[in-house]
């Protein structure tokens, strides 16, 4: 029994941009996250089903969300011109349905929701970095929005290992199901 549909799944990649991964992670380096989460966008491109790549980054840096928390994000620093940049190994293809988030989730004001209904989409493979922020809150985000998932457990990192762990053993098993690069690439259950 398939695993998914491949016409009605598509893979969206959260945040495997030349700013974010370079960050430390952990208990995957972002390395073998991008490989294994390459290897995921190419077969899905061989069988025809949509790439979502989704990529975070400011307009003008007026559009960062600025809440009062424990926790103030770091002052805004000048980024580099290629920080939005996909990293080479996913192979930006024009068919690739690019997505820009100002945010965390890739949901929130942006057009994602409206690509894959278009598409009859409704089961996503999600991966990326970072489990706990940009890759969780688009999962809760994409649950809220009645899609199935899939969460690649070995093409996903965080920032750290206990906030990663926590995630795919507390949080992902209630919104989808956890599966493997290669489960995913053999479609099988």
């Amino acid at each position: 029994m398939s695993l998914y549909n491949p016409e009605k799944t598509a893979v969206v990649v959260i945040d495997l941009q030349k700013g974010i991964v370079g960050f430390p992670c952990a208990p995957l380096s972002s390395k073998e996250v991008v490989e294994q989460s390459a290897k995921i966008v190419h077969a899905f491109r061989e069988a025809g089903s949509p790439v979502f790549l989704v990529h975070v980054g400011p307009h003008d840096g007026k559009d960062a969300l600025q809440p009062i928390t424990d926790n103030p994000p770091q002052p805004a620093h000048e980024l580099p011109d290629d920080w939005m940049e996909f990293v080479e190994e996913l192979n930006v293809q024009p068919s690739d349905i690019l997505i820009t988030k100002r945010q965390w989730g890739a949901f929130y004001g942006t057009e994602l929701d409206l690509q894959l209904r278009r598409r009859g989409i409704d089961t996503i493979v999600l991966c990326g970095i970072a489990t706990d922020i940009g890759v969780e809150t688009t999962a809760r985000e994409a649950f809220q929005h009645g899609y199935n998932q899939i969460f690649v457990s070995d093409a996903t990192t965080g920032l750290s290992k206990e906030t990663h762990e926590h995630t795919f053993k507390y949080i992902f098993p209630r919104m989808g199901r956890i599966r493997t690069t290669e489960e995913v690439l053999q479609n099988d259950r």
